[in-house]
């Protein structure tokens, strides 16, 4: 009991009668302490916290004698920024009394193009902001580096200064583009490459293979390699990387330009380019190519393409956004059009209609233009193999479709007007012309409806190209899932005198499909383009049918 007494200040001891006089002098100065004096200090205290200057100015500046813990009262005396009767630790009073390890961790989760505006915060944050796990990170979520970055901080180049010089002021030009070529376009996509950010053109495959991969070309490429600043150089011709130049010309635009255009000539002139490009852009010799107007057709765009160097301007495409009530998967494919070879198309839905735009095009159909319109509320039921032969057969089946939807048009039309006159009239005619069109729509709707429902139980059926039919690739698919009546754009040379065309659209499966063009008795192949291609989706609707309306003022 003695020890007891002791240890809990009770009792007849002497030295715990001491203890107690003691502990309630302490008490009674504390609670004696001037209010204004408290207050002071109090707000010292977190005048200093939010300081930015660390514990040394937050609560440690604060702190004296009276902070330790006092076991014996059963109370923390925190300097005024706890409450009296807490018994935890003390609480931080700001961000910038957050441990260091915790706030390189905030840090490395926030977008790189806010850490500049947290530098600015105070000294502390500014130091922090030169870890290089913070930047490392940036790097790797923000442009999917796959490089070992602590390979490339060992030779010098920080991740830091690969984000601010590098990737940062370039970011704006990272996707899809499309270069102005007059009517032959192209496909650009600019892509961060281990620690490269590489232009690549895309090519499609040798003429007739359409179910190749897709060909690849640099044409320039940005790094630090060299020095501690982003370097600029082309890589087109075959002397190696040189000196070239980016400048952006507005949102969604940039330039490249070549500055030592002698590295693009050969020693063998002209001749010796020519027979170079025809190797690359065909994948043959001028004379393992008998037709002479395909002669013709690939010697007029050599020299309107190499009349270029490298000087190119792009502009930003994107990506077809896709829906579930999509046929297929939107996207890009590879199709074969007679003379001018392969080129790239878009393939985008749009309500009751499938559209295919062309990335890259020829004197006739430049790019940019709409290649073919197929009509979704319009299926074609293919007769048996034997009659598919007979191209009068499916002549006769599309051109009833066809005069079909002429007849329609020209009633929605002339009901459109007349519906006009008698709302100006005041009559009441017009009511039935109205409830015709809704009930021609809500069969068209029904009719789109049924056959969307072959993307989720498709049934395929026999299919043959008709007699007399021309198609560059003989390797075409037997069987096929569906098919649409649609309308191909043809022209003369120069875009003279466009119309469109009756055809069939024949989808085969989810990566192809085709277009038999009657009046040309013509088949295109499509497959398609299985790349990956980050950076290249549209931020929405509205943006993609922007660009594709601005796609076809770019080449008409």
């Amino acid at each position: 009991m003695a020890v007891c007494a002791r240890l809990c200040g009770v009792g007849q001891s002497r030295r715990c009668r001491r203890r107690q006089r003691h502990n309630q002098q302490d008490q009674g100065s504390d609670s004696d302490m001037d209010e204004e004096e408290e207050e002071r200090i109090v707000g010292k205290g977190r005048f200093d916290a939010g300081a930015c200057g660390g514990p040394e100015r937050g609560v440690a500046a604060t702190a004296g004698p009276s902070d330790a813990y006092e076991y014996g009262s059963g109370r923390v005396n925190t300097g005024g920024f706890l409450d009296r009767t807490s018994t935890g630790p003390p609480h931080p009073q700001s961000l910038a009394e957050l441990p260091p390890e915790l706030l390189v961790e905030i840090f490395s989760l926030l977008p790189g193009t806010t850490l500049s505006n947290v530098a600015l915060v105070c000294k502390k944050f500014r130091q922090l902001l030169k870890t290089e796990t913070i930047w490392r990170r940036r790097c790797i979520e923000e442009f999917g580096m796959k490089e070992d970055l602590r390979k490339v901080e060992a030779g010098g180049v920080t991740s830091q200064d690969l984000y601010v010089k590098l990737l940062h002021p370039y970011r704006h030009i990272l996707g899809l583009w499309q270069p102005d070529i007059g009517p032959y376009g192209g496909l650009l996509n600019v892509v961060v490459d281990g620690l490269f950010i590489i232009g690549w053109m895309y090519l499609p495959p040798h003429d007739p293979r359409v179910e190749d991969p897709m060909r690849r070309r640099p044409l320039f490429r940005i790094h630090m390699m060299e020095s501690n600043k982003a370097t600029v150089e082309c890589m087109y011709g075959h002397k190696g990387p040189h000196k070239g130049d980016i400048q952006t010309v507005k949102k969604d635009e940039f330039s490249t330009k070549c500055n030592q255009t002698d590295h693009h000539r050969m020693p063998g002139g002209r001749q010796e380019e020519f027979r170079t490009w025809l190797e690359e852009e065909w994948g043959r010799t001028l004379e393992e190519i008998f037709h002479e107007h395909m002669q013709e057709l690939i010697l007029m765009k050599f020299i309107y393409t190499s009349q270029y160097d490298n000087c190119l301007t792009y502009r930003r495409i994107y990506l077809p956004p896709a829906k579930p009530s999509d046929l297929l998967q939107p996207g890009l494919f590879k199709g074969t059009y007679g003379s001018h070879g392969l080129e790239i198309v878009m393939l985008s839905f749009h309500g009751t209609s499938a559209r295919a735009t062309k990335l890259t095009g020829d004197p006739n159909v430049p790019a940019g233009q709409l290649t073919l319109d197929v009509n979704l509320c319009r299926p074609v039921v293919l007769p048996d193999l034997e009659q598919q032969c007979n191209i009068e057969e499916l002549s006769r089946l599309v051109m009833g479709v066809h005069e079909e939807v002429q007849r329609e048009q020209e009633q929605k039309e002339n009901g459109t007007s007349a519906t006009v006159r008698c709302a100006a009239e005041g009559a009441c005619g017009g009511s039935s012309t109205a409830e015709e069109m809704e009930s021609d729509h809500g069969a068209c709707s029904d009719s789109c409806d049924s056959s969307h429902s072959s993307r989720t139980n498709p049934e395929t059926q026999p299919f043959v190209l008709p007699m007399g039919v021309m198609a560059r690739n003989e390797e075409y698919p037997r069987t096929c899932r569906k098919c649409f009546y649609g309308t191909g754009l043809i022209a003369g040379h120069g875009f003279t005198s466009p119309e469109r065309t009756p055809g069939l659209f024949v989808l085969f499966d989810k990566d192809r499909f085709g277009f038999i063009w009657l009046e040309l008795k013509s088949f295109s192949l499509y497959s398609r383009l299985t790349d990956t291609l980050p950076h290249a989706h549209a931020p929405n609707l509205e943006r993609f049918e922007a660009m594709l309306r601005n796609m076809q003022s770019w080449t008409s």
